[in-house]
């Protein structure tokens, strides 16, 4: 069972930070009164504000299992370095695709209230406060963590448009107000029906098949992921954005799609029916049984250098075959031959190459002897010491004709020579 297939936690609070706990895990510091003050007539901006109003609390939910948990910033500290002392990040730092490990959202608290008799007020929650304001959020933490999408063998997290709806939900929930009397009242908590405007990328696929791309069938997960992550300089990305500007169609304005690589490895999924999508590079080279198709499929005296497109269809196929009696579908299959036979090609390039500069070498070696040896032979002919043309040719590897034709031209030579003066 991969990390996908396994159930969503159940929304709870953090053991630490709850009353039966005395909240072992809970310390708040919240800057002291005379340090939380806003001066809208001080001339420096930096005179205006209180050093201890940078200081936030907040409220941290885990998507992964349902965990929900609270703390604070410290207020001595430069309010720029406040996100890297969150232990996750804001919701709106995560946009609307997947959710990087460890799938920590934090909701920051806001403190500040105004009315023209009381002007700015701070207020600072205790820890039973936020305990109370973690059970109240906790149904709409369970629904979010219900729905989000769970990708791939790590069951990666990705929103849904239930899940971005839950969020809204806890942010509402977690907003606080104050009435004239300054007293706290929290909002009720909702569970809000997903906008229309929310659409999930495997509804719009449903609703236009015609666009879908048949190689999603087979393709590995890491086509699937640079599928699902076209993001171009304008209009709708993802795999609605991708698929209407390869058909040359477009999206009216006004909708967030949700589950990109959800609905990618979904398609999949019904496509490879009661298979498991399986990567065919590592099926074939580091399991037993792909090693041994391999050997069993692979073409006789030849390698896939000299093989075909038609003979690396049919190999394909009976990897596919092989590869259905395990109960697995391999993706990538043709794209992993392909690439094997271009190696080997390229493997053969690297040969030629090798063996045209050594012919080059050698023919250029082969010019500088056969140079010599005729200024050899020339010599000794010019001796005229009586031996026969055969004998010279015998030293010279030569046939007997060539060296008399020499002697015969040296001969014609210098009889037309003129005399000297």
């Amino acid at each position: 069972m991969t990390a996908a297939d396994c159930p969503p936690g159940t929304a709870h609070v953090l053991t630490g930070y709850r009353p039966e706990d005395g909240f072992m895990a809970v310390e708040l510091d919240p800057p002291p009164a005379e340090y939380v003050w806003h001066d809208e007539n001080a001339e420096q901006q930096d005179q205006r504000y209180g050093p201890g109003v940078g200081y936030q609390q907040w409220l941290a939910v885990d998507a992964r299992d349902g965990a929900v948990w609270f703390g604070d910033t410290d207020w001595r500290a430069p309010h720029e370095s406040s996100g890297s002392r969150l232990p996750g990040s804001p919701r709106r730092a995560l946009g609307d695709g997947a959710v990087l490990d460890p799938g920590i959202m934090v909701q920051l608290l806001g403190h500040l209230s105004h009315d023209e008799q009381r002007g700015c007020t701070w207020r600072f929650f205790s820890a039973e406060e936020l305990h109370a304001l973690a059970v109240r959020v906790l149904p709409a933490v369970q629904r979010l963590v219900d729905s989000m999408h769970r990708t791939g063998p790590e069951g990666e997290l990705e929103w849904s448009a239930e899940a971005a709806t839950a969020w809204d939900d806890i942010e509402q929930a977690a907003t606080p107000a104050f009435d004239r009397s300054g007293e706290l009242r929290w909002p009720r908590p909702r569970t809000t029906p997903v906008p229309a405007w929310r659409v999930e990328v495997g509804d719009f696929l449903d609703a236009n098949p015609q666009l879908c791309d048949p190689s999603w069938e087979l393709a590995t997960d890491a086509e699937l992921d640079a599928y699902a992550d076209y993001s171009p300089q304008d209009g709708y990305g993802g795999v609605p954005g991708r698929i209407c500007r390869d058909a040359d169609q477009r999206i009216e304005e006004g909708f967030t799609f949700y589950g990109h690589r959800a609905a990618l490895y979904a398609y999949r999924a019904r496509a490879c029916g009661d298979r498991t999508p399986t990567d065919a590079c590592a099926w074939l080279e580091t399991t037993e049984a792909g090693r041994a198709t391999w050997e069993a499929a692979k073409p006789l005296g030849a390698t896939l250098a000299d093989v075909p497109d038609c003979v690396l269809a049919s190999l394909a196929e009976r990897f596919q075959d092989a590869a259905q009696a395990h109960g697995l579908a391999l993706t990538g299959l043709t794209a992993y031959l392909r690439r094997l036979r271009g190696a080997e090609r390229s493997a053969v390039d690297q040969q030629l190459v090798y063996e045209g500069k050594e012919v080059e070498r050698l023919e250029n070696m082969l010019k500088d002897f056969r140079a010599a040896r005729n200024r050899t032979m020339t010599r000794i002919l010019a001796w005229s010491d009586g031996r026969e043309a055969a004998e010279i040719a015998r030293l010279a590897s030569l046939p007997e004709a060539y060296v008399s034709d020499w002697r015969a031209r040296m001969t014609d030579e210098q009889t037309t020579t003129p005399p000297g003066p």
